[in-house]
């Protein structure tokens, strides 16, 4: 230990070398900074902004900010989100009522028809309709009813002051998606539900097509109309099994068992009015269930 120490004891003139060559690299780091602040604020003062550049610079600067501010990318409205109508400023409400709109399978196809279906206040529109972008189709479709439009006001039917009406028993998937809210999925149903029955035998029988709303049936019903009732095999209410009686659309299977129990029960149904009394028997139909029904 005593060896280990006696490397560091100096003497006087040993310690004032040490002391004198610690100034001087003290000294010598001062000196480095100093002269290299000097440089660099040389070098800065050198440098010139061409005020030409610069101007063009801003100028692209603020172009970019408009664009990422005011022309975000357009969209088809029918696919809007809860976040992106709230971003677009319209309320839980509105954006409720086009949703609900959506799941019955209906689309909008105009500015016009969004802001119907949404309730939206005109201001509103008029800041968001720019953004709207729908498919093409929905053009060719507007073509297309614009010129079927041109047909109908040079029709006979029409310089008579009557509108020109088509055979629903006959009507095409195709010619019925022409009605505004009725799509492919609501226009096969249709058809479906007409051949299920045999064919419509009253207008009426449209509001019973599951999905279709009163407001777009009652369109329908401005172009297409029962012309020609199918001849229909009506079922003996009284004779009839139960598989037989649940092969009408409007009766299950469960309600046809029902029936068959209250013929058993209380003897010969006499008259239609009868099946009122039996639960679940959808009364607000009677009048078009007895069309295919007999005693």
């Amino acid at each position: 230990m005593k060896k280990f120490i006696s490397h560091f004891k100096f003497n006087k003139r040993e310690q004032s070398g040490i002391f004198f060559f610690l100034l001087i690299i003290l000294l010598f780091q001062l000196a480095s900074f100093f002269i290299n602040d000097q440089s660099k604020d040389n070098a800065l003062a050198t440098l010139k902004v061409n005020p030409a550049i610069q101007a063009q610079i801003d100028s692209l600067k603020k172009e970019a900010h408009k664009l990422s501010v005011n022309s975000p990318f357009k969209f088809n409205p029918n696919f809007i989100s809860d976040y992106k109508g709230y971003a677009l400023g319209m309320n839980p409400q509105e954006i409720d009522r086009l949703l609900q709109f959506r799941k019955s399978d209906r689309y909008v196809n105009s500015a016009d028809e969004f802001q119907k279906v949404t309730q939206i206040s005109d201001s509103l529109l008029g800041e968001i309709a720019p953004l709207f972008k729908f498919p093409e189709w929905t053009q060719t479709n507007k073509k297309e009813r614009s010129r079927q439009r041109s047909y109908v006001n040079i029709s006979s039917d029409n310089l008579a002051g009557k509108p020109l009406i088509k055979d629903i028993n006959k009507a095409t998937a195709e010619e019925l998606k022409s009605i505004n809210g009725i799509g492919a999925r609501l226009s096969a149903r249709i058809v479906k539900f007409r051949d299920r029955l045999g064919g419509f035998l009253t207008d009426d029988q449209l509001y019973d097509v599951y999905g279709l709303e009163p407001e777009v049936t009652d369109r329908l019903l401005q172009r297409f109309k029962v012309l020609t009732k199918p001849t229909v095999s009506k079922i003996n209410i009284n004779m009839a099994s139960v598989p037989e009686i649940a092969k009408l659309v409007y009766i299950n299977y469960d309600l046809a068992n029902k029936i068959v129990d209250y013929r058993e029960t209380k003897g010969f149904i006499k008259s239609f009015d009868q099946l009122r009394d039996i639960e679940g028997f959808p009364t607000e139909k009677l009048d078009r269930i007895v069309l295919y029904l007999s005693l």
